[in-house]
């Protein structure tokens, strides 16, 4: 028994000595970063930008690979398999992390278990526009004018399932209303339909939709999140239009799978938040309308355990499911 003790505690050894040379050592190749989405969107610009500083101050590449498809599945399931040694990393988004476990009946990974938080990078509420010619300028006419026609207001988003789709029904259940879902392939393809007067309703991403409210195509009666937003001041959040509480973004960080050593997470999330407070890098970041977070692991993954909560009471209030 003492034998079988001692060998163990060698082993022990071994292993925690190995992981320290990998620390020190990290990085000696280059780094790619997973992006679960296709190329162009908002997670695949914060992926860049923070990438190429974080390249630039830790002396290797940063490669970003778009990897899209199957609701981000299929980039999230690259990096759970990969080797937890920090040369993979995952641009983790709402969708994927808090979003698939509430919808997907079988999901092939746990965003809990398999993947190691290193620091929310952004955020940005929704943006509740109505085309004008609908008639209404508040949150109070859209809900009155719901009410008194029941499940005749179109409303659109960027398929079932993802972010907007859940937000909208969130709003439904918190109003009591009903709308009529009308999905398509991406939000700025809901949007063109919404100025086509085609659906009457989208929450929609800021850079699908600030352009059309400023040129006055469309009228943004309120944003998701908790307080108003620095890209929008002017709009009212949904809570303070009546409905307290209310409180619903969408969000990006960087993970790694789970079993990347401590002291490599700890490197990570420093370079990233220097990134987030590089004043080249937040004004790139600040122009896709954007709000720069950054936090530690552990504030992460607290915010990603409640953020899966939330849309799962969703999902399942909605009876939004995906087998």
């Amino acid at each position: 028994m003492r034998m079988r003790r001692l060998a163990w505690a060698l082993v022990a050894a071994v292993i925690g000595t190995t992981c320290a040379a990998r620390a020190d050592d990290y990085p000696s190749h280059p780094i790619r970063v997973i992006v679960p989405f296709a190329a162009g969107g908002a997670a695949d610009a914060v992926a860049r930008i923070v990438g190429k500083y974080i390249g630039d101050a830790l002396g290797q590449p940063v490669v970003v690979e778009d990897r899209g498809g199957a609701g981000g599945i299929i980039g999230a399931e690259i990096v759970k398999n990969a080797e937890p040694d920090g040369y993979t990393l995952l641009l983790g988004q709402s969708g994927p992390i808090s979003i698939n476990p509430g919808i997907y009946t079988k999901l092939s990974y746990d965003p809990e278990k398999d993947f190691a938080p290193i620091s929310m990078t952004t955020a940005y509420p929704y943006i509740l526009v109505v085309n004008p010619s609908l008639g209404v300028k508040t949150v109070a006419e859209l809900v009155a004018l719901a009410k008194s026609k029941p499940g005749q207001l179109n409303y659109g988003t960027a398929g079932v399932g993802v972010s907007n789709h859940l937000v909208t029904e969130l709003f439904d259940d918190k109003a009591g209303i009903k709308m009529t879902h009308v999905p398509y392939r991406g939000t700025s393809l809901a949007v063109a339909d919404l100025l086509a007067g085609h659906v009457e309703v989208v929450f929609a991403d800021p850079v699908s939709a600030l352009s059309q409210v400023r040129a006055g195509k469309l009228i943004a009666l309120a944003v998701t999140s908790k307080e108003r937003s620095p890209v929008a001041p002017d709009v009212p959040t949904i809570a303070e239009s009546g409905y307290p509480g209310f409180d619903a973004i969408a969000w990006h960080g960087f993970m790694a799978p789970a079993g990347t050593p401590r002291p490599v997470i700890d490197r990570l999330n420093a370079e990233i938040l220097k990134a987030l407070k590089d004043p080249p890098s937040a004004k790139l970041i600040e122009q896709q309308a954007m709000q720069i977070v950054g936090n530690s692991p552990q504030e992460f993954a607290g915010f990603i355990r409640q953020d899966i909560e939330l849309w799962k009471d969703v999902a399942k209030q909605a009876k939004v499911e995906i087998k």
